[in-house]
């Protein structure tokens, strides 16, 4: 054989070898990639979705369509983020993502937001502790998302007893509802979104008794 026909022989057998390598080496990206979006989706992001729903019932909007929007984009964010870690940053997106939070937070105050996570997680006490340093807030958007807190946080117990206690209130403090009707459907709006979005993350729907 030829040194040229000799040369060409290992080339194609290189090139056959790398083929599986390559399979693999792609293969092992990938799934480090999709355990990097699933770890990126679930910091936080949960949060956010829930404050969708707040801030639907604070400012307007239905609560089920805007929980749905932000567990979207928390999940998109989470993946885009988390596909990439250990090799370099997404830096826009994390910014992004870091401005979505920073706005929640100027919608509702920083009290109210340190109870979303804790509802989603249904730790109820520790949202209700939260979310009643809410309603003392002298900035009435943000005591009107504490007293939605509440009331989310007792119809999600099963406690809608409580819950109802508190539309009288409701009724006079927020601008967006002028019965208890009102109050009673929005509220069932609310839950219904906390369930969606416990669900779009992989969580029960329904916190256990």
């Amino acid at each position: 054989m030829s040194i040229t026909g000799s040369t060409a022989s290992v080339r194609a057998m290189a090139k056959l070898l790398a083929i599986p390598l390559l399979a693999v080496a792609v293969a092992g990206c990938q799934t480090s990639a999709g355990k990097g979006a699933a770890q990126g989706a679930g910091t936080g992001a949960i949060a956010g979705a829930v404050g969708g729903a707040v801030t639907a019932l604070v400012f307007g909007g239905d609560p089920v369509e805007a929980a749905a929007r932000s567990a979207v984009w928390g999940a998109s964010a989470g993946a885009a983020t988390g596909a990439i870690a250990g090799s370099q940053v997404d830096k826009k997106t994390d910014q992004q993502k870091e401005a979505k939070f920073a706005k929640l937070r100027e919608e509702i105050g920083d009290e109210n937001f340190a109870g979303l996570e804790a509802l989603a997680d249904c730790k109820h006490d520790q949202s209700l502790g939260a979310a009643k340093k809410g309603r003392q807030s002298k900035n009435p958007n943000y005591a009107l998302a504490g007293l939605w807190l509440e009331i989310l946080n007792y119809a999600d117990k099963g406690q809608e007893s409580k819950a109802r206690d508190l539309f009288p209130t409701l009724v006079k403090q927020d601008w967006n509802t002028d019965t208890t009707a009102q109050a009673e459907t929005k509220m069932r709006e609310g839950t219904t979104a906390l369930g969606n979005v416990r669900e779009e993350y992989g969580r029960p729907r329904v916190c256990a008794a």
